[in-house]
């Protein structure tokens, strides 16, 4: 039992098995980038309305902001998210899904975030669109943004940055 186990957490694991480490991974990096956006987003950089899904879910407390402050601030949040997830994922992926060792470690993170990066720009774009121009509540117009993410970011992790 124990040898099965170190074999699917090895990078020669099955594919199946890679891509539920990869779930695994990516649900653990989300839920630090929704914590992340969400703390900062009700404490520090104030995003979040008094009829936003999440506020009334978590029964929140939130103050008064305008459009503007919160098309703004909710970037802010995504990028903070973004490095902190980022980072915890890059390394769980190099551990425990892909085998690493397609570029050195430098120009493989450096990749990793890169890419990364295009996909958070994409759809922190998407984002600020859906708040500014079509008033969408704030952690509906986040969830298009980590969904814009996880489509992009799987594909180019496996096929360009690790060995698969």
């Amino acid at each position: 039992m124990i040898k099965f186990l170190k074999q699917q957490l090895g990078h020669d694991a099955h594919p199946v098995a890679q891509f539920i480490k990869y779930g695994f991974v990516g649900g653990l990096a989300t839920g630090i980038n929704i914590a992340v956006f969400f703390v900062l987003g009700w404490t520090l950089l104030p995003c979040l309305t008094e009829d936003d899904i999440m506020v009334k879910l978590l029964g929140l407390a939130v103050e008064p902001v305008t459009e503007a402050v919160r098309k703004w601030n909710a970037g802010f949040c995504s990028g903070v998210g973004f490095v902190v997830s980022n980072t915890v994922c890059y390394i769980l992926n190099r551990l425990f899904v892909f085998k690493p060792g397609r570029h050195g470690v430098v120009k493989e993170c450096a990749l990793f975030f890169a890419v990364s990066g295009v996909s958070w720009g994409i759809g922190t774009a998407i984002q600020t669109q859906l708040i500014a121009a079509w008033g969408v509540q704030t952690s509906l117009a986040f969830g298009a943004n980590i969904f814009t993410a996880l489509l992009i970011n799987y594909a180019m992790r496996k096929f360009v940055i690790f060995k698969g």
